[in-house]
Formats: C-alpha cells, sequence, structure tokens
C-alpha cells in the first residue's frame, strides 16, 4: 500500500475557497486546492515567508495550537507533509513529533479523528526510513492509538479501532508492542466489570485481530478472555459477537486447541436461548468443522448441526440449511474423490499416477493399495462413528479395473502360471490376506499384475468397457472347507446335500448368466459347461436316490456285490466332484464381482445389477458423510420446506451441489442425481440458472461416462432454456464440451449457432460471450467442421448492430485464419478470405469496409497465415481502401499500413515488390484531405498513443 493510497482515503471534509486563519490572513493558492489538487500540499502556507517573521517550525506550533478549531484540523490533516520536510533533521523531525502529542489531546474530538486518520501514512512513512527513526512509531504515534481506543468521543474510538486493524494488517506494530500496549488494553475494556459499550467494542477488535496475530500471542493472550466472553451471560451482544467470529478465531488457534478449549463454547452458544446466537453459529459452522479433526467432525458437530436444522425458529433452520453444503464439502477426502484443487482455484483432476503408480519397486507400491483388501467386503452400512470409509471406498474403485483385468488373464492363462503368481505374491509378502475371503483373492492378485504390469495393462479400453466376466478360478481349499461345513450342518448323506447344492447354485448361476451371453463367446462357453454340470448334477442325485433305496431292499446283495455299485457311484459322484469345483468358482468369483459392481454401480453402466427393493431402499446411502446430514440435504428440494424453511432453499441446495459431489465423490452419484434432476426441472430460474453455471464443474466430478448419461440430456434442456439459464452454459461452454468424446461433442456444432439469436436482441453482451467462448472452441473441431458451422457464426456477428460485438468477433475471424493455415487447410482458409472480401470490402456499409482493414491489420500483427497468401489475396483489397469516400475507413487503413504493415520486416526490406505499392498508398493518405487520415498516415508507430478499438467506439 502506497503512502498516497493511504493519505487519499484518510482526508476528508476538505474546504472550499478563502480560507481565513485565525488572524485573518488569506493564503493565496489555498483557494484552489480541491478533492482532486493531489498535488497541493496542504501545510504550504508554512513555507510562504514574510508573513509573521516566523521560523516554519515555529509557525507549525503557532497554528497547531491555534484558537481557531479549523487551523488545528488542517494541521493535523498535514501531518505527513510535515514530516516530509523535517525529516532531513533529527532535533527538528522529534519536535514535530512532540507536536504531534501536544495536538492528540486536542478537546475538539474533530481534530483528534483528524490526527487518527493520518497515523496509517505517517507510519508507511516512518518504516521507509526506518533506519533514522528506528523507535519514532512505537514511542510517540503508537501510544495515541492506544489511548484513543478508550477516547470518551464515539467517533475518535471508532476511528482509532480502523486505524489499529490497518496498522496489523499492514504489520507495522512491533510484537512487542502488541504483547505489552495493545492486548493488556484490550483485556481492560474487555473485562466484567468493563462498560457494556467499551466490552462490545473491545471483544469485535479481538475477534477481528485474531487472524492478523501470530498463533502463539492469540492462544497466550487472547484466547481465555474469548472463551470467557463466549459465556457473558450479563450482554447478548458480546456473545453475538464472538458467534459471529467464531470461525476466524478457531483458524487462528488451530486443531488443537479448537478442540480442546473453543468446541465447548460452541455447543454452548449454539444451545443459547437468543436465536440470533444459534443463526450465527449455523453460519460460522463450516469454518468451525474445517479447524476440527474428522474424528469430532464426524461424531461431535454432525448432530449439533442436525439441531440447528430441527431448530424451532425459522431463522436459525434457514441458515442452517444455507450452511449445509458448505458443512458437508468439509468432509472430502481427495484421495476418495479422485480431484483435487489447484493453486489458481480450478478443479482438477487427480493424475492416476497418484492412485497406481507402476515403479521399480512394485511389491511396495501394491502394499499400499492392498492394505484395503484385508478388510470385510460386504456392504458397509453408513456408520457415524466410523471413520476412514471414503478411503476405502476410492481404493475399491482403483481396485475395479486390476480385477477385470485379472479375469481376463485367468480365462486364458494355465493353472501352472496361476498357483506361480499366486506364490509368488505370498514369497513377496504384498499380499497379506487375512481373511480368506474369494472377493479380496481375486482383487489383491489383480492389483499384484497391475502393479507389476505394464500401464496398457492397467488402462486398457478394452477391459475397461468389457462387460465383467465371472471368475471361475478357484483354490480346491476353498471347496473343502465348504464341503466339511455341509457335512456337519446336513443330517442327510453327504452325495445327496452336495448334489442338491450343485443343482441350486448351478441355476442361480445361469439365470445370471442368461442376459450376458449375447454376442459374447466366454460367456456361451461357461453358459454350457453349466448346463452340462446341471445335467450330470441331476443324474448324480437321481442315482444317489436309486442306490439309497437299492441298499435299503437288497442290503445282502449290495453288500455282496459291491463292486459295481461303488464303480458307479465313484464315477458319478467325481463328475459331481468336478462341477460343485466349477460352480463353487462360478459362484464365489460372481458374488465378488456384484460387490465391487456395488461399490461402482454408477461409475460403469454396463456392469450388472440387482433391482430388489432392498437395494432401492439403499440407493440414498454412502460412508463418506454422516447419512443423516445427506438426508436432509436431500430434503432441500421438498416442495414443504419451501413453505417452512426459506424460498430460496432449492437454489442453496443447487449453489451447494457441486461440493456435495465432491465430498460424495463419483462412486456415490447415484445419491444425488435424483436431487439434479429435480432442481434442473425446477420452476425457479434462479435455481436452473445456478446448475447452468456450474455443471461443467460437475462434469470435471462425475467424468465423461457420468457427464455423458446424467449431465448432457441436462445440458440439452439448459440450452432451450431462458436468456438468463442459457448464459450460465455459455459462459463455461468450452470447459463443458471438451470433457466430452469427440463424437458427442460433434453434435453440438449445429445447436452453436442457437446462441445467436436471444429472447431480447438488446442482450448484446450474450453475443460477446458467445464470440470468447468460439475462440477457444476452434481448438475443439477439425477445420472442416470449423468452417461448415463455426465460420458462419462469426460472419454473423461481425455485422453484429454492437461495435464490442463486432469487434471481438473479428479477433474470432483471425483465430479461424490461424485454425486453417495452421492445419494445412489453406484451400479453406483461401475460401474464407474470399468469403471475407466478399462481405467487408465490398459491403455498402462503411462499417463493413472499416471491419474489413481492422481484419487485415490483425491478420498482419498476429502472422496467422503466410505472407505469401496475404500479399496475394488480401493486400490489393486492403489498399483499394485508400479510396473510400468515407474518412473512417481511410483512418483505419493508414494505422493498418503505417503502425503495423511497415513495420513488418517483410515490408522493410528494400527489395520488396510490394514496397513501393504500400508507400505509394501511404503518401497518399498523408496528402488527404481528411486532417485525421493524414495525422495517421504520418504518425511514427512510437508516437501513437490512441487505440484502434477506442477509435472504433467513438464512431
Amino acid at each position: 500500500m502506497r503512502v498516497d493510497d493511504i493519505n487519499k482515503g484518510a482526508i476528508i471534509d476538505r474546504r472550499g475557497p478563502n480560507i481565513t486563519w485565525g488572524e485573518g490572513i488569506i493564503f493565496v493558492g489555498f483557494e484552489d486546492y480541491g478533492p482532486d489538487c493531489d498535488s497541493m500540499r496542504i501545510t504550504a502556507f508554512l513555507d510562504i515567508p514574510g508573513q509573521d517573521n516566523l521560523t516554519p517550525l515555529a509557525r507549525l506550533e503557532k497554528y497547531a495550537f491555534s484558537d481557531n478549531i479549523f487551523n488545528r484540523q488542517i494541521i493535523a490533516r498535514g501531518l505527513l507533509d510535515v514530516f516530509r520536510d523535517f525529516s532531513n533533521n533529527e532535533e527538528d523531525f522529534l519536535t514535530v513529533m512532540e507536536i504531534v502529542v501536544r495536538l492528540s489531546e486536542d478537546a475538539e474530538p474533530t481534530v483528534r479523528t483528524e490526527l487518527m486518520e493520518q497515523i496509517p501514512p505517517i507510519a508507511i512513512f516512518l518504516q521507509e526510513n526506518r533506519p533514522n527513526f528506528p523507535l519514532a512509531f512505537s514511542e510517540y504515534l503508537m501510544p495515541i492509538v492506544v489511548r484513543y481506543l478508550t477516547d470518551p468521543n464515539n467517533q475518535v474510538r471508532k476511528s482509532s479501532q480502523e486505524v489499529l486493524l490497518i496498522l496489523l494488517e499492514q504489520d507495522l506494530i512491533f510484537q512487542n508492542d502488541i504483547e505489552n500496549k495493545v492486548c493488556p488494553i484490550l483485556l481492560d475494556l474487555s473485562a466484567p466489570d468493563s462498560d457494556d459499550e467499551y466490552k462490545a467494542e473491545a471483544v469485535n477488535i479481538i475477534c477481528k485481530m485474531a487472524s492478523m496475530l501470530s498463533k502463539s500471542t492469540v492462544e497466550r493472550l487472547l484466547l481465555p478472555r474469548f472463551c470467557e466472553l463466549c459465556g457473558d451471560g450479563k450482554l447478548f451482544q458480546v456473545r453475538k459477537v464472538c458467534a459471529t467470529n467464531f470461525g476466524d478465531v478457531c483458524n487462528a488457534v488451530g486443531q488443537e486447541a479448537t478442540e480442546k478449549f473453543l468446541i465447548p463454547k460452541f455447543f454452548e452458544l449454539c444451545s443459547d436461548s437468543v436465536w440470533g446466537m444459534r443463526k450465527a453459529c449455523a453460519e460460522c459452522f463450516m469454518a468451525v468443522s474445517y479447524t476440527t479433526s474428522p474424528e469430532v467432525r464426524r461424531t461431535k458437530l454432525s448432530p449439533l448441526f442436525i439441531n440447528l436444522i430441527s431448530d424451532p425458529c425459522r431463522w436459525v433452520r434457514q441458515a442452517a440449511f444455507q450452511s449445509l453444503g458448505p458443512f458437508i464439502s468439509t468432509f472430502a477426502n481427495p484421495s476418495s474423490a479422485g480431484l483435487y484443487i489447484r493453486e489458481d482455484g480450478t478443479l482438477s483432476i487427480r493424475p492416476p499416477a497418484q492412485d497406481i503408480t507402476p515403479t521399480s519397486d512394485s511389491t511396495s507400491s501394491c502394499v499400499n493399495i492392498t492394505s484395503s483388501c484385508s478388510g470385510n467386503p460386504e456392504h458397509i452400512k453408513p456408520d457415524p462413528l466410523t471413520e476412514g470409509t471414503s478411503i476405502e471406498t476410492s481404493n475399491f474403485l482403483h481396485v475395479e479395473s486390476s480385477h477385470i483385468g485379472e479375469v481376463e488373464k485367468r480365462m486364458a492363462c494355465p493353472a501352472s502360471a496361476e498357483e506361480e503368481l499366486i506364490k509368488s505374491c505370498q514369497n513377496d509378502n504384498s499380499c497379506a490376506i487375512k481373511d480368506a475371503n474369494d472377493s479380496q483373492v481375486n482383487s489383491c492378485q489383480g492389483l499384484n499384475r497391475a502393479c507389476s504390469g505394464s500401464s496398457e495393462d492397467i488402462f486398457n479400453n478394452f477391459l475397461y468397457w468389457r462387460t465383467p466376466l465371472p471368475d471361475i478360478s478357484q483354490d480346491l481349499e476353498l471347496l473343502q472347507t465348504k464341503t466339511e461345513q455341509q457335512e456337519e450342518g446336513c443330517c442327510i448323506p453327504d452325495t445327496v446335500c452336495k448334489n442338491c447344492v450343485a443343482s441350486s447354485e448351478i441355476k442361480k448361476v445361469l439365470e445370471s448368466l442368461q442376459e450376458h451371453m449375447m454376442n459374447d463367446p466366454d460367456v456361451q462357453a461357461q453358459v454350457q459347461v453349466l448346463s452340462a454340470a446341471l445335467r450330470a448334477a441331476q443324474l448324480d442325485s437321481m442315482g444317489d436316490s436309486e442306490t439309497k433305496n437299492a441298499e435299503e431292499s437288497h442290503e445282502e446283495v449290495s453288500s455282496s456285490e459291491p463292486s459295481s455299485t461303488t464303480e458307479n457311484q465313484n464315477t458319478v459322484s467325481s463328475i459331481s466332484s468336478q462341477n460343485e469345483l466349477l460352480v463353487t468358482r462360478v459362484i464365489q468369483s460372481t458374488d465378488s464381482e456384484k460387490h465391487l459392481n456395488g461399490t461402482s454401480e454408477h461409475l460403469q453402466k454396463e456392469q450388472i445389477s440387482d433391482p430388489t427393493p432392498f437395494e432401492d431402499d439403499k440407493s440414498k446411502l454412502q460412508d463418506i458423510i454422516p447419512q443423516p446430514l445427506l438426508d436432509q440435504y436431500l430434503s432441500m428440494t421438498d416442495p414443504a420446506r419451501a413453505q417452512t424453511v426459506d424460498t430460496d432453499i432449492a437454489k442453496h441446495c443447487a449453489y451447494s451441489l457441486p461440493g456435495v459431489a465432491l465430498t460424495l465423490g463419483r462412486q456415490n452419484w447415484h445419491c444425488l442425481k435424483d436431487t439434479y434432476e429435480t432442481l434442473a426441472s425446477d420452476v425457479q430460474w434462479k435455481v436452473r440458472r445456478t446448475l447452468a453455471f456450474s455443471i461443467h464443474e460437475l462434469a470435471v466430478i462425475l467424468g465423461d461416462q457420468l457427464t455423458a448419461a446424467d449431465l448432457v440430456p441436462i445440458f440439452n434442456g439448459f440450452l432451450k432454456d431462458l436468456d438468463e439459464v442459457r448464459i450460465g452454459v455459455l459462459k463455461h461452454l468450452y470447459d463443458f464440451l471438451k470433457l466430452l468424446h469427440a463424437d458427442k461433442r460433434r453434435e453440438y456444432l449445429y445447436q452453436l449457432q442457437e446462441f445467436v439469436v436471444t429472447d431480447n436482441s438488446r442482450n448484446w453482451r450474450f453475443r460477446y460471450e458467445l464470440a470468447e467462448q468460439l475462440i477457444l472452441i476452434l481448438e475443439l473441431y477439425n477445420p472442416s467442421d470449423v468452417y461448415d458451422y463455426l465460420m458462419h457464426i462469426a460472419l454473423k456477428l461481425c455485422a453484429d448492430k454492437v461495435s464490442e460485438v463486432r469487434w471481438i468477433s473479428f479477433k474470432l475471424v483471425v483465430a479461424i485464419l490461424q485454425k486453417f493455415y495452421s492445419n494445412n487447410a489453406s484451400a479453406l482458409g483461401l475460401n474464407f478470405i474470399n468469403e471475407l472480401i466478399i462481405r467487408f470490402r465490398h459491403c455498402p456499409k462503411w462499417v463493413g469496409r472499416q471491419a474489413f482493414a481492422f481484419i487485415c491489420q490483425a491478420v498482419v500483427r498476429e502472422e496467422c497465415i503466410p505472407v505469401d497468401q496475404f500479399v496475394e489475396h488480401l493486400l490489393p483489397s486492403l489498399l483499394s481502401l485508400a479510396s473510400d469516400p468515407v474518412p473512417n475507413v481511410r483512418v483505419l487503413l493508414a494505422k493498418a499500413l503505417r503502425q503495423t504493415l511497415l513495420e513488418k520486416a517483410y515490408f522493410r526490406n528494400a527489395g520488396n515488390p510490394h514496397l513501393e505499392v504500400v508507400e505509394e498508398t501511404v503518401l497518399a493518405l498523408q496528402s488527404d484531405r481528411d486532417q485525421d487520415v493524414s495525422f495517421f498516415a504520418t504518425l511514427e508507430p512510437k508516437r501513437n498513443i490512441m487505440d484502434t478499438a477506442a477509435l472504433e467506439k467513438q464512431n
């Protein structure tokens, strides 16, 4: 901050002409002083000789203590100039300081106010000259600021409070002065026995200065008093100030002190009997939550926030619902969302290398990922007391692609290779599986292969989009364990029990595979194998039944001739065992896949899902945030909320939705999908407008698959909405289109021209924004599409009635030419040039011909086409404008030739055959009958201080 800037803001109440001083002398020149006379020194009268035979310093003292109040005000107002004048002499400088101290004790409040307003610029001046006056501010001026905090005049106190905050913000106060001068006076003013007015002002300063001081200073000096003031039972205004600034104080002291000292006080304020206190707590809830640990946020703050949402006061509920989305966003975890915020504030997708990075030490990197595979793979119900589940969900998403690839490999790899891979995994201790669960085994093995394999195996498009096949590879140990459990729990013969289980499980698997056997030979082969296994199991069951009857009726015969029966039974039992092993593998693999599909159900639309009523009830369940918070957020679209809480509650819901979606992650988009669709069809255009402005950010969060499935239809609806809604889509049109696939993006080429037509033709800013977006969109399409669709929009915008739209459209034309010639589409570029000549060079209106001159100037400046192409196709038409009857056209031609064309190296070459023609045209323009034309034709480029765009706007 400059001294002059502060000085301008501090000087107030400047008087008019003919100021009469105490002795009745009118000082020459002071009457010209006004608000715009920044160079006029206020204390210039001190330098006027011969009026009273006094030195400037004596004259300063004379007027500083004059009986005329206005004289003292002028001295106080001009102190900065006084310090500058006397800063060369240390003795005079100290004398001035003493005069300032005496002036600060003036009985007139306006003089004290004027003096206080000059403290910040004087402090900056002293800091710049600190080597000469290292302690001047601390010894002379700082005591004045502190003393004025207790001044009896309200205006003086307000001025001193503002000055104190400015000095702290600019870091102009020494740490020693803060601890020994500022903080003690604030603690005295905020004491329990202090005056109520002073106490309210002191607590306001304490709260505001907390963010400007060091953490140790606030925690050691101010935090105890702040906690005491939060429970002040005498004055509710004090508690209101504490509640309003609670988040800033929490941020200043950090997490540990917040949870130890401030959270209990925050609970008290949230249950205060005054509704204004509870409302203030609801408004700062996000800031408080941001400084707490995830455990405190989930276990303590979440139930507290639910109480505020159900508060009996409508204003508290309204503030709570407005803060609900921001509070939910504090649960965001970049590791689970797969996104992060850049330094410039833009949302970006986290690189895949941060998720699974194939390094030289593949084993160690796999250990970090497979740690999430050691838990129970069954569905995890949301538990508000459980922390870290979001990370597990994220890891399941990363496991998904590796698991699919592993299934494909197992279908083609021999068993020996698979056993070797399992052994190597066990030897490396990279997959420590605690629970013998098949889904975990498959996921861990898939991750091992992903860690040790190439990036092509991980991000293979075929494996990613393919419907996952059941993994029929299963260790024999699992079969034996299951068989033993069946033997213990069944009283029927073993073979019959096995066959019953095999038949029922085979039927279930066949039903689940029926819908996936179309055009998939692998699935068809599995169906054939399972069908044969089902028939064998049925035959086995029939054979077992007949054998049992035979044993009961012909026990002696069976015992005397056991060879035939035993042989047949062994044969069928062998087939049954093989079938049961196959079935077990398929079922276990299918169960594992169903669990993984449930985790990423809305990330891959082609995966299998079982639409049961139980799953419908769980469609809104997740494990990232406490479920009651999400339920309350989803209820914001309920029409009853608009009547009982706030009519704009749907708008607040729409405003916070991208933050909530980022927190939940794309794997939980199904929780918000219905709410988003409800908001997108809301009857209030303000709600739809809010969604339109943020749909590009939501597309980044959801990814290309969910964007194409769920956001594109809503985006299409916004394109046909009101202009107030369409402008939101238009402002970020490029950001949204670049996230779509090329084929989907191409569908919008024809719809872009619909933006040219608006509900109100006077809404020229809409067309201006369209031209700006088209400049960016050019890179998304090939030259042919640009020529067929975008070129005609650009030409139409170039003929717009509004000058601002035309000028930005000229830049669009230049960008299109650059697109053609940079992509070796010179034929399209030549056609476009011919179109420009026809439309603008031969335009019957002078505005079109002037536009042609500007386009040519921009083409040369940006060098968007080869010079030979410009000389051959554009230069002759450009030079022909020298005979245009309208001076405005010739003015722009003169500027284009003199300041742009002749400055290029190609035209400065003496051997250039076109140089002579250009110079002749310039000479003709120099002798033009219009003075402006001749001026710009003669003006040297370095002397040019006028802008072409400004000239056109004037015209």
